[in-house]
């Protein structure tokens, strides 16, 4: 079997504002997605940025649309088999409305914490005509060696996808951290707690012992074009 092959989506930044990055200076962030490339088909990360005018006027986003995005990998829409939100926040389900028909994975906690909070996302993006949502309850297997996980968090719901490659593990990892050195230092408390180091110590993300199974190489993050590697 050929190898999995993880390619970043470019769907353009956004500027959160002062008050939002704990140093009050904006910042200007990324705004990504991942395609997996199996010999089976094409599993997609996210879908873009939704709009709405409340949202550009405070995020100011440049966006990059879904077709656009793809089209710059070589790789159009109806190329896409597989859907993954990692979550469902405006940011990372904008392109959803585009994709109708094909099997959206979300986690059965995302989804209805989505559709029941106000002004948790755009209601617009969640249920445009035609999307069709797989609900998980969990860990699955999309395809042979690509798998989603729960990692939780971010929001209730929050999932990775999990790409065994031959030449080692890489985790799509969406918003289960913002930056590669916040996953690092939350993936070194889980060591530290391993080795029986002195407390106290930070308490790791409780799905960290999960994905140390798979013994990630490279973690890839949705707001950081910072890669994470062993």
């Amino acid at each position: 079997m050929n190898d999995i092959g993880v390619r970043r989506v470019d769907f353009g930044y956004f500027v959160r504002p002062g008050e939002e990055t704990g140093s009050g200076a904006p910042r200007v962030e990324p705004c990504l997605g991942y395609l997996v490339e199996h010999p089976d088909g094409l599993v997609l990360m996210d879908t873009g940025m939704g709009a709405h005018p409340e949202i550009d006027d405070h995020y100011r986003p440049r966006r990059l649309g879904l077709s656009g995005a793809l089209a710059i990998l070589g790789a159009r829409v109806s190329d896409v088999q597989f859907v993954v939100n990692c979550h469902l926040h405006f940011d990372h389900c904008g392109g959803n409305p585009e994709v109708p028909g094909k099997p959206i994975f979300v986690q059965r906690t995302e989804l209805e914490v989505a559709r029941g909070t106000l002004d948790y996302t755009l209601p617009e993006l969640i249920d445009a005509p035609g999307l069709r949502y797989e609900v998980l309850d969990g860990e699955a297997e999309l395809l042979p060696g690509v798998h989603v996980l729960p990692t939780p968090g971010h929001t209730p719901g929050h999932q990775s996808i999990v790409v065994m490659r031959k030449d080692g593990t890489v985790v799509v990892a969406g918003q289960a951290h913002d930056t590669a050195s916040e996953f690092g230092a939350d993936a070194l408390a889980w060591r530290a707690g391993l080795e029986g180091h002195q407390q106290p110590l930070p308490v790791p993300s409780r799905w960290m012992d999960r994905l140390q199974q798979f013994d990630p190489r490279r973690v890839v993050f949705a707001h950081d074009h910072a890669v994470w590697e062993l």
